[in-house]
């Protein structure tokens, strides 16, 4: 049959046939499942326009027919672009670049979206340098490997990667570079200047793992992409290197299902919940997720923020403990989660270990504020921050230029309320951590004196307020914030009396709006052993309030 007179899934089949690479091997070239390669050849899908660039690269189309091959893909254009013909039983095989990138001893899993968002970003002519950021254990290195192998065909001098992790110095950076690409130093000249005048001419990818302890070298990589226009590079680093060009990924941690989805089959549909049970089968062969075990399993990986690291590092322990065992283990998870794989870097063999190496990168102003900041649940507004953790000497804007160098490295996430109000929030694991850190220091007590002040004066009912008070914005906020007021009551309740019983009474609005009768009972019930004094102010919370439901 002519080439003219095939759809794009037929003409697919015959290419990768044509060099000789099965339908898996197509699809880690083009970083998407060897299923969606079958359903692409059967027609029963078009591929996204991501995965048509990458499938472009690994069948060899020539860089100036991708646009045509791109709208064949995508059902646009009639038939294919002019290509080598694709009938030839004994055509070329593939030739395959250079590459000394880590082969995973794992499969990768939740990362395929990724992968082809990532690769197509590095085939654009338009971009040079992508950096992968995110918290440690997320999962950074993995994906930059596979996005490295998914794009290989498309660099014809080869793909690089760079393990920066062993080093600390910034001024080995290069060096480290020069030696992997085997550049030697002439005397008398510059190694950036022979290590520019290799690559000067090269269509290259190079992968830099973990830049986050080397920053201050950032501008050996601008000084590299200058000096060679085809180099491409991709970073691994807990905070992007703010350099001109630069495309930063954050990558997230994996899927997780929600408090209302239980039943097994939409369950194992999740990535956390799928690398748990990958990894639990590989280390006791007869794990089974059943209908009784499945929310368990789903609560640990809720429990561990969706981290891949430290997924990996609790799945190994259902050969002692079934999951609904371990789940309670997991309050405490920095003392649980060790024990990781031998071949793993030293800093990746406990969650712990992975923090530490984030907490290190910090000064002493933004190790003092991360340990603050953990007096907080469920994260805070940027002026929550400001107003609790600022220290009588810092300057106007310290705090928040301290909170966005601990964005920026990755310790804190940005999430927008629905009114648009900015917060920031740790994930668990993190706030663990930071925990400790707030319980180390001398300002323990001060922290939570101030977290109950301000949360005190947050909770100020309509009726107090001057008139035009917003109640929905009012209710809104609190809403918010219900995780930092029910710390601010149990830590109250017995530091603090006087302002557990004020709390109550300035909640007790909020409650019987939200219909939230059975935790105010719960509150009020809690306060009744106390003083003689709060017990008066106790009287008058439930004086405005109906009697059914909260009464002292």
């Amino acid at each position: 049959m002519d080439d003219d007179a095939l759809t794009f899934g037929p003409w697919l089949q015959r290419r990768r046939q044509a060099l000789h690479l099965t339908q898996q091997q197509l699809g880690q070239l083009a970083g998407c499942a060897t299923e969606t390669i079958r359903k692409v050849e059967s027609d029963q899908r078009r591929p996204s326009e991501d995965v048509a660039r990458l499938l472009a690269a690994a069948l060899q189309i020539p860089p100036a027919d991708h646009d045509a091959f791109v709208r064949f893909a995508r059902g646009t254009r009639a038939h294919g672009p002019a290509v080598p013909d694709v009938a030839e039983p004994n055509g070329p095989r593939p030739f395959l670049p250079p590459s000394n990138v880590p082969v995973a001893p794992t499969p990768l899993i939740g990362r395929e979206e990724q992968v082809v968002a990532v690769g197509a970003l590095l085939l654009r002519e338009d971009v040079r340098l992508v950096t992968l950021t995110g918290p440690g254990g997320v999962g950074k290195t993995r994906l930059a490997q596979a996005v490295a192998t998914a794009v290989r065909i498309a660099f014809l001098d080869g793909v690089y990667f760079v393990n920066l992790a062993p080093i600390s110095q910034p001024e080995l950076v290069l060096p480290t570079i020069a030696q992997l690409l085997d550049v030697q130093e002439p005397p008398g000249q510059p190694l950036l200047s022979s290590v520019q005048k290799h690559l000067s001419d090269r269509q290259m990818l190079l992968v830099l793992d973990n830049y986050e302890q080397v920053l201050a070298a950032g501008l050996v990589v601008s000084d590299l992409l200058s000096a060679a226009p085809h180099l491409r590079v991709l970073v691994t680093s807990r905070i992007p290197l703010h350099l001109r060009g630069e495309h930063e990924i954050a990558v997230t941690p994996l899927a997780l299902p929600g408090a209302d989805v239980r039943d097994l089959e939409r369950l194992t549909q999740y990535d956390a919940v799928r690398l748990f049970i990958t990894r639990a089968q590989a280390i006791k062969a007869d794990f089974q997720v059943t209908n009784a075990n499945a929310p368990a399993v789903a609560d640990i990986c809720v429990r561990l923020d969706g981290l891949p690291l430290a997924i990996e590092l609790a799945a190994p322990r259902v050969k002692l403990l079934s999951p609904e065992a371990l789940l309670p283990r997991l309050s405490h998870r920095l003392g649980v989660l060790i024990g990781g794989q031998r071949d793993l870097p030293a800093r990746q063999q406990t969650l712990r270990a992975t923090i530490d190496w984030s907490y290190a990168l910090l000064d002493p102003a933004e190790q003092t504020l991360f340990a603050r900041l953990a007096v907080f649940v469920s994260g805070c507004t940027l002026e929550a921050a400001e107003a609790i953790c600022a220290a009588e000497s810092d300057h106007p804007n310290s705090v928040l230029d301290r909170l966005q160098s601990l964005l920026d490295k990755s310790l804190l996430q940005h999430v927008n309320q629905a009114e648009g109000t900015p917060r920031v929030i740790m994930l668990e694991t993190i706030h663990e951590y930071a925990l400790e850190r707030l319980a180390a220091s001398a300002e323990a007590a001060l922290l939570r004196q101030r977290h109950a002040a301000y949360y005190l004066a947050l909770v100020e009912p309509p009726e107090r307020a001057a008139e035009g008070f917003d109640t929905p914005a009012w209710l809104a906020r609190l809403d918010a914030d219900q995780d930092n007021l029910r710390a601010v009551l149990r830590w109250a309740t017995v530091h603090d009396a006087h302002t557990a019983v004020s709390m109550a009474a300035s909640l007790k609005d909020f409650w019987y709006i939200r219909g939230s009768w059975s935790e105010g009972q719960r509150w009020i019930a809690a306060l009744l052993p106390l003083s003689s004094q709060s017990m008066r102010s106790c009287a008058h919370v439930s004086g405005t309030v109906p009697g059914r439901w909260l009464s002292c």
